[in-house]
Order: C-alpha cells, then sequence, then structure tokens
C-alpha cells in the first residue's frame, strides 16, 4: 500500500530526495515511439525547462535530473533555511513567479493600503506559502501538472498523462546522494539513448559538463563547493570536476562498446566514501531495483525509521550490503 507523503519525508533527517515520475502505460509520450513513429521528443524539452524553471521559484535545489523518454528523475535538496530566512515580501514574490496569489497578496506585494482584517488574511497565506516552497509534493506537482495539460491539448485528448503518485525516497548520507546522483545522470547512457554524459540530452550532467567548459557552474542547479570547512556555503561536496570524472568513468565501464577503468581521482572519491569499486558500478546500473526505500548507512536509515515511528528499515540489507566496504 502507498504510504502517505508526510511518512517518506523527515528534514531532520536529510534535506536530499530523489524523486521519480511517470507517464500512464510506460508510454513513449515524451519520446520517439518506434512502434507507432509518433515523435513527442520535444516535450522533453518542455520538462527540462520547467525543472530548472522550479528552481528559481521553490526554496529547493536541483542536485541533478535527468528526462527519459517515459519517465523523469530529480534529486533535490530542501533547503528550509533560505525559505525560514525570506522576508514575507519575498515569499510573496517567490510564490508570485510561479503562481497566481490572491487578490490580497498582489494588493500587498504593489505596496497597496489594506485592513487589519486583509493584512491577517495576507499573513495567513504568507504562513501557507512558507511551508508550500519547501514541500516536495509542491514541487512534483507544480512540474508535472503543467506538462500534462501542455500534452493533452496538443493530443486532443484528457485524462492521466502521469502515473498517480511520484515515486520518493530519502537520501540520508553522502555516499547516498551522490551515488543516486550519478545513477540519474547515467539514465541515458544505460537506456542507449546516449554514448557519453555530453551528449546525454535534457540531463544535469550535459549542463554540468557545458558549464565547467567555460570554467562555470550552471546556477540552475546546487554546485559542488568542495570539502567540508568552516563557513561552509549551499552546496554539494567535492569538486565538480571530480564529480564530472567519476560519471564520465562509470559511463565508460557501463557501456559494452567502450573499454574504461576507474580513475585515480574517482577511486579517492569511492575511498572518501567508503564504496568498493565494484559496489559503485552495481548501485550506479541497479540503484532503483537495490533500493526501494530510504537509503543510507545503518545508523543513519535506524534514525530515520525511529523519527518516523517505522517499525521496519525497509532495505537495510541492501543498504549494509552495497553502501559500505566490506
Amino acid at each position: 500500500m502507498a504510504r502517505p507523503r508526510e511518512t517518506l519525508v523527515s528534514l531532520e533527517d536529510t534535506p536530499y530526495y530523489h524523486c521519480c515520475s511517470r507517464v500512464v502505460r510506460k508510454a513513449f509520450l515524451c519520446g520517439f515511439d518506434a512502434s507507432s513513429g509518433d515523435n513527442y521528443e520535444h516535450r522533453r524539452e518542455w520538462v527540462d525547462s520547467r525543472i530548472l524553471e522550479l528552481a528559481t521559484i521553490f526554496a529547493i535545489d536541483i542536485c541533478a535530473y535527468s528526462v527519459m523518454s517515459n519517465h523523469l528523475h530529480v534529486v533535490l535538496k530542501v533547503d528550509i533555511d533560505t525559505a525560514k530566512n525570506w522576508s514575507d515580501f519575498e515569499v510573496l514574490t517567490q510564490w508570485h513567479k510561479g503562481f497566481k496569489g490572491t487578490l490580497l497578496t498582489n494588493k500587498f506585494v504593489k505596496g497597496e493600503v489594506l485592513n487589519e482584517f486583509e493584512l491577517q488574511a495576507v499573513n495567513d497565506c504568507i504562513t501557507q506559502y512558507r511551508l508550500r516552497l519547501t514541500d516536495i509534493s509542491w514541487f512534483m506537482r507544480s512540474l508535472c501538472e503543467p506538462i500534462a495539460r501542455m500534452a493533452n491539448k496538443e493530443d486532443n485528448c484528457t485524462g492521466r498523462f502521469w502515473e498517480g503518485r511520484f515515486k520518493s525516497q530519502a537520501l540520508l548520507d553522502e555516499a547516498a546522494v551522490l551515488a543516486c546522483m550519478a545513477y540519474v545522470d547515467l539514465n541515458p547512457i544505460r537506456a542507449k539513448m546516449a554514448t557519453a554524459p555530453e551528449s546525454s540530452d535534457y540531463t544535469s550532467i550535459q549542463r554540468r559538463i557545458n558549464s565547467a567548459m567555460k570554467g562555470e557552474q550552471p546556477a540552475e542547479l546546487l554546485p559542488f563547493v568542495g570539502n567540508e570547512r568552516l563557513d561552509m556555503p549551499n552546496g554539494l561536496m567535492f569538486s565538480v570536476k571530480d564529480y564530472i570524472v567519476l560519471v564520465e568513468d562509470t559511463g565508460r565501464i557501463i557501456r559494452d562498446d567502450k573499454r574504461g577503468a576507474i580513475s585515480a581521482s574517482s577511486q579517492d572519491i569511492l575511498n572518501r566514501l567508503n564504496i568498493p569499486a565494484e559496489n559503485w558500478l552495481k548501485i550506479t546500473t541497479e540503484f532503483g531495483a537495490l533500493f526501494k526505500g530510504a537509503v543510507g548507512a545503518l545508523p543513519a536509515l535506524t534514525e530515520y525509521c525511529e523519527h518516523l515511528d517505522r517499525k521496519r528499515r525497509q532495505g537495510a540489507a541492501n543498504c549494509q550490503r552495497w553502501l559500505c566496504a566490506s
């Protein structure tokens, strides 16, 4: 039985979550269907653009994403501190970037005078919007609903475009986050839709590589900020160069037509994560099959389950087997 979303999200334990949404019947509704000859490849651009747009609205950062022919993956980081520090005006400004708001919230943003009762109504909206802007369910809803409407209009039909619920799983530690990001970024290579990360269209890794060639990091994605230190900025551990090399090394190995090996810099990352190379390859090719629930080391998984009053640690055996050195 599907669990309510609030029983899967615990920001006390981790701000990182992997979400996946599939179209109905696993049809090629965002790609090319060889059996029918229909080409919906342009819809992948719709999804790609919408993901990046929502990153400018929500207090939720994009760590990784890939848009496939019949499903999408996103790795998200909820930035609860940013949302708490937004002023009331900033909360409404953010909300109005993607949603209409109310007559009163629009008046407030324009600086119009409101009476006491109107201000109370605006304050209630601000409280609600501040919560929604850190809500993964609202993020995924805001991503999927417009795409469904556009696709149905194009097809001149009604009904579901996406499956009823998106899958979400907590990523409880650094190893789980990095492994899941690599798994997501390597989706097109595993599906034989691309031969290398730089040619993997509609993925975060392609966007990171294109920016790295200019000596930059993409503004739309959560940046890599290096090793842990004092006054640590918001971002991912390691350097962006090391991550790109790790994904490229892994991609070459999992391809049938190209020999590859883990480089010294990639091995350094795996050593730090305490993941053997053979485990890493297994995880990045079968992450979705290996881990059905929260992912992380056993102590973190135990705390997560306790905070959510879960009696059973789903997936504990696979976490212990694959996410730590033997």
